[in-house]
């Protein structure tokens, strides 16, 4: 597979990460501990080298799984996880960036995925409680000490960004971005990220299954999905956006491509710097995904895209207001 450099940081990763939360959390059906060893490993066998995981997903659960399926190849691999949260009888409660609990959780993150360091870590919200000097001191203190390679940051403001970035180097933002979330464009991320030098791992970059093109406002979500609380997949949103698929879909048949490939390409097409990370339970849709990345879309196709992206609304907040309100900060 090809590769990428996340920023200025030398963090060298596969040109499409592999976003493990789905696994065993958020969507529905788990795959069973075995399943997901199994699946991970066969990535490997791939090419792919940068896998996220946090400890929240499950909680704890997917940290474990992820380390024990890549114990065999620690040294071909890059390892993300996350602190941020408080985590109170197995949920999430609000944010903790307090320098104590950083700490706690890379002792804890260590020791669920079996390694001696963690090759980015990642400040999963931004803490409105905690100076965000005292959390970028924090995990300096950990990189310090050989914990940690590389911070990370996930949905914050520029302006947070770049007060961070003067404590310690942030290599890569973690931020959602695709062709229905495009943020990073407006709110400065983008702008920030090509001054500071720092990478960006777009999330959710198939819309959470949406850009895919398997989805319609027929779908029926399972139980303990959380795309049911999201404003974008109401049946009424999901018709409207609806055209977007089709653009996909027009542009990937002209391309002998699939709408998924379509939307992964366009996003590597925005910045050298830009690394997807779509997850999937499923061997055939990682195979399609990595394959996004030897999909040229020519200028000419990307002036395509952008104009017609110009002519569509999209339907719907992509969280709802208690969850908006977390990002941005």
């Amino acid at each position: 597979m090809k590769t990428r450099i996340l920023g200025n940081s030398g963090l060298e990763v596969s040109a499409i990460g592999f976003g493990c939360m789905g696994l065993n959390f958020s969507y529905g059906e788990a795959l069973s501990k075995e399943a997901a060893i199994t699946l991970i490993r066969h990535t490997v066998e791939r090419g792919e080298t940068f896998f996220d995981t946090a400890e929240v997903y499950g909680p704890y659960t997917n940290e474990e799984i992820v380390g024990e399926a890549l114990v065999p190849f620690r040294d071909q691999v890059v390892i993300a996880t996350k602190f941020g949260f408080n985590i109170v009888d197995g949920k999430m409660a609000g944010t903790n960036s307090t320098p104590d609990q950083i700490r706690k959780v890379a002792d804890a993150s260590l020791k669920r995925l079996g390694i001696e360091q963690i090759d980015l870590f990642y400040q999963h919200r931004v803490d409105p409680n905690v100076p965000i000097e005292d959390v970028a001191g924090a995990v300096k203190d950990l990189i310090a000490a050989g914990k940690v390679k590389h911070f990370g940051m996930s949905e914050p403001s520029a302006e947070t960004l770049r007060r961070a970035h003067a404590v310690q180097p942030v290599a890569t933002l973690q931020n959602e971005y695709s062709l229905w979330t495009r943020g990073p464009e407006t709110n400065g991320i983008l702008a920030a990220c090509d001054e500071l030098g720092v990478g960006l791992v777009a999330y959710s970059p198939l819309g959470k299954g949406f850009l895919t093109g398997a989805m319609s406002k027929d779908t029926k979500l399972g139980e303990g999905d959380f795309r049911k609380i999201l404003p974008r997949f109401t049946p009424e949103a999901m018709e409207k956006n609806q055209a977007l698929i089709d653009l996909l879909q027009q542009i990937a048949a002209d391309k002998q491509a699939t709408p998924a490939q379509v939307a992964l390409a366009w996003l590597l097409a925005q910045r050298p710097y830009i690394v997807p990370i779509p997850g999937t339970t499923k061997l055939s849709r990682f195979e399609e995904n990595i394959a996004a990345a030897e999909l040229d879309l020519t200028a000419d196709d990307l002036t395509r895209i952008g104009t017609a992206l110009q002519a569509i609304d999209i339907e719907g907040e992509r969280y709802p207001a208690q969850l908006l309100a977390t990002v941005g900060r």
